[in-house]
């Protein structure tokens, strides 16, 4: 199976598109990406970090169920998970963001 690095991969992508325009494109070029690395009905994802960039514009976990309802998906969340919530850097960082679990598998691989 291969599995998106989505950092490197979005990434690679976004610096071939003037800074200014890259939200525009952003969720686009992942879903391109997202079918190449797909198989059998499943993608796999790591280093999410990307998506969190403010500059981009995007709701990562609404991305990944977006994402979902076409495949299965299993992404490494880069952040917590704690009493049923997914979150990411901390309260008061500019990237801070906070989701309840509904209609997710979380679990642990430690």
């Amino acid at each position: 199976l291969k599995i998106l690095n989505v950092g490197a991969a979005l990434g690679r992508e976004l610096l071939t598109i003037p800074g200014p325009r890259r939200h525009l494109q952003a969720s686009d070029l992942l879903k391109g990406l997202a079918g190449e690395f797909t198989s059998n009905g499943l993608l796999l994802m790591d280093n999410l970090e990307i998506l969190f960039d403010q500059g981009l514009r995007l709701n990562p976990l609404d991305l990944l169920r977006r994402h979902a309802q076409a495949r299965r998906v299993i992404a490494a969340w880069p952040g917590a998970l704690t009493e049923n919530r997914l979150s990411y850097a901390t309260t008061g960082h500019p990237e801070y963001q906070d989701y309840g679990c509904d209609g997710l598998v979380p679990f642990r691989v430690n």
